[in-house]
């Protein structure tokens, strides 16, 4: 039981990958109240995934890698299919499935090395900006709204995801070769020490030897 309860937030995050055809359904066939209620219900788990591992300490590096990645998986299948349906140009999913390619590169590199790439304020503040774009996209063509703002709030969560690249670029890659740096300090600095007392051992071995020969002589001297 204790294992299944601290299992709930990835639980929750897997979850959100199940809503995905279903607003992807409900965005093609221009249901975009179902849309809105099926993103808000998303939206929510990756709220209370997020509070019930931290209150609870259910967090994993498994958790870490798969709560965003829940949330760019829906992110980005909704913004296929609102450009399927010509709400936001093309060129905008070139430049989002450009950065997050080489994020996902990224974190697989160094989930490898055993440092996961979690979630950060300046990931979620894109991921926030981007739900209220498509949000108002939906709104916008749901009440026949001329003025289309949306675009605004696009181009700010592009903006702020290219930033994101930046700073995940900053604190996991760079950190990622310092440790590595540190470490081959580290190794160097131990080799160098068992070096040093390996040849003080054997100059003490060879002193003891001469010694030994020393008093082998005197004692022969001794017996003639």
């Amino acid at each position: 039981m204790k294992n299944f309860a601290k299992n709930i937030p990835n639980i929750l995050s897997i979850s959100r990958f199940l809503f995905i055809p279903f607003i992807f359904t409900a965005i093609v066939n221009r249901q975009y109240l179902i849309a809105f209620i099926l993103l808000t219900i998303s939206g929510f788990t990756d709220v209370l995934d997020g509070y019930i591992a931290r209150k609870y300490n259910f967090i994993t590096n498994f958790g870490k890698l798969l709560d965003p990645l829940a949330d760019k998986a829906t992110q980005l299948f909704t913004l296929i299919t609102l450009a399927f349906i010509d709400i936001i140009p093309t060129w905008f999913l070139v430049i989002i499935f450009i950065k997050e390619g080489i994020m996902v590169a990224g974190a697989s590199l160094l989930y490898g090395r055993e440092l996961v790439v979690s979630s950060r304020w300046f990931g979620k503040l894109a991921t926030v900006l981007f739900y209220l774009a498509i949000v108002s996209s939906l709104a916008i063509n749901f009440f026949n709204i001329s003025l289309h703002f949306d675009i605004y709030i696009y181009y700010l969560a592009l903006a702020t995801t290219l930033f994101s690249l930046v700073m995940y670029y900053r604190e996991f890659m760079i950190k990622e070769y310092l440790n590595r740096e540190k470490l081959q300090t580290k190794t160097k600095s131990m080799t160098q020490k068992i070096t040093k007392a390996d040849k003080e051992h054997k100059k003490e071995r060879k002193i003891e030897r001469k010694i030994q020969r020393q008093e082998h002589k005197k004692e022969s001297k001794k017996e003639e």
